[in-house]
């Protein structure tokens, strides 16, 4: 298995740069027939991709993850579509000149706020922005900045100083202890997604930080307000690149992905279908017609490192983000105020308590019915998408069901 990674990997970066496809296949099908030997091996009760699964988020089934999507499949595909009937807000000013020096000091500011200890941390750059500690005590983070794109250093600081506040919160004095760790990497994503998009995206946020981003950038805000702002940060568009979608196509592709790796490691499609499975599949989703290989099956890392199992947990990040956000406001009845004036220590201690003390003692499920009452339900994430998105884009979904 180590060496097919190794050697899969490198196929993969000489396909996806000479748009290839067939240059990985062999070194793919390889890694999968071994990716369905191991699941053999370890053993499962109902799918055998529950095996990869267990591997990141300890005790997901396959057959709740199918129901799961089925609902994503008959909500909020339909959601999505309405909303691309509609005019869409302009965020061309997101987009003109930014200087990174003065974008890098205003994310310093905003993790601050969130309470991201910088005595047990840094921030560096780094092409890709990620989260890595060394126990609660060094927890550091890093950011990317485009001088003609400010989305990408605002939501890459939110993002990875949500990460980085679950990994200072756990308990010091159970660091290398199941009790000093996190529970599963869905649960970790809930914790940088809440942020980024249940605070981060959200208007009372900006009505406290929207003047100060305007006094560091005149002439690029020119104009603007928090409530342009707000709407500018939110256009919802159909794309074909993962990493770059909104917060509501994002879970199209991680749909497709979870699809694919499901019936690959059933074995009711090969690796030589994958291209026109993918397209086909962008087409029906997000009604895009893929170019290449290397914006469609070719765009990302995770299957030439083994990482079967692993994008499910980007989506159950949201979806539980959205009810463990849902419980906040209910629990913290001043919350929105609270942001609107800056102050994030109340919902950051409704965290610690709530999430982070708890280290690994409870398992994902466990924690989600300790927090709010109940399972993981969709129904939350469709209910804060409907609230949010009907009124940036003034019209009424009568049709969704929830």
């Amino acid at each position: 298995m180590s060496l097919c990674i190794s050697e899969a990997f490198q196929a993969w970066q000489k396909a996806k740069t000479g748009n290839n496809f067939a240059l990985y296949a062999p070194y793919l099908e390889k890694l999968v027939k071994l990716k369905r030997e191991e699941c053999e091996l370890i053993g499962y009760t109902g799918h055998p991709y529950d095996a990869l699964l267990d591997q990141y988020e300890p005790g997901a089934k396959t057959a709740d993850l199918s129901v799961l999507f089925a609902d994503v499949r008959s909500q909020l595909v339909g959601f999505v579509k309405r909303i691309a009937e509609m005019p869409q807000n302009d965020d061309s000013f997101l987009h003109t000149h930014y200087d990174k020096q003065k974008q890098w000091d205003f994310g310093i500011t905003l993790l601050k706020q969130m309470g991201y200890d910088f005595e047990a941390g840094r921030q560096d750059i780094s092409s890709h922005p990620f989260t890595t500690n060394f126990g609660p005590l060094d927890v550091r983070v890093t950011t990317r900045v485009d001088e003609n794109n400010l989305e990408q250093m605002v939501w890459s600081c939110i993002h990875e100083g949500g990460h980085a506040l679950y990994e200072q919160g756990l308990p010091a004095s159970e660091y290398g202890l199941p009790s000093g760790e996190y529970i599963s990497l869905g649960i970790h994503e809930s914790q940088s997604r809440l942020w980024e998009n249940n605070v981060g995206r959200e208007l009372p946020y900006w009505k406290y930080n929207f003047s100060k981003l305007q006094a560091i950038f005149p002439e690029s805000l020119k104009g603007q307000d928090a409530e342009s702002f707000f709407k500018a940060i939110n256009t919802v568009s159909p794309s074909l690149i993962r990493t770059s979608a909104d917060e509501l196509t994002y879970h199209f592709h991680i749909l497709i992905r979870f699809e694919i790796e499901k019936a690959l490691i059933e074995g009711s499609i090969e690796v030589r279908d994958l291209p026109a499975i993918w397209n086909a599949k962008y087409k029906e989703y997000l009604g895009l017609d893929v170019p290449s290989d290397d914006k469609g099956v070719l765009q990302d890392i995770h299957w030439s490192h083994g990482s079967f199992g692993y994008f499910p947990t980007y989506s159950l990040g949201s979806f539980y983000a959205a009810q463990f956000y849902n419980k906040a406001l209910e629990q913290i009845p001043s919350l929105e105020n609270e942001i609107e004036h800056g102050n994030l220590a109340p919902l950051h201690d409704w965290l610690k308590e709530k999430v982070y003390w708890h280290g690994k003692f409870y398992s994902a499920e466990e924690l989600c019915i300790n927090i709010t009452g109940e399972k993981l339900n969709f129904s939350y994430f469709m209910k804060y998408a409907q609230k949010k998105y009907q009124r940036l884009y003034q019209f009424k979904n009568e049709t969704t069901a929830v």
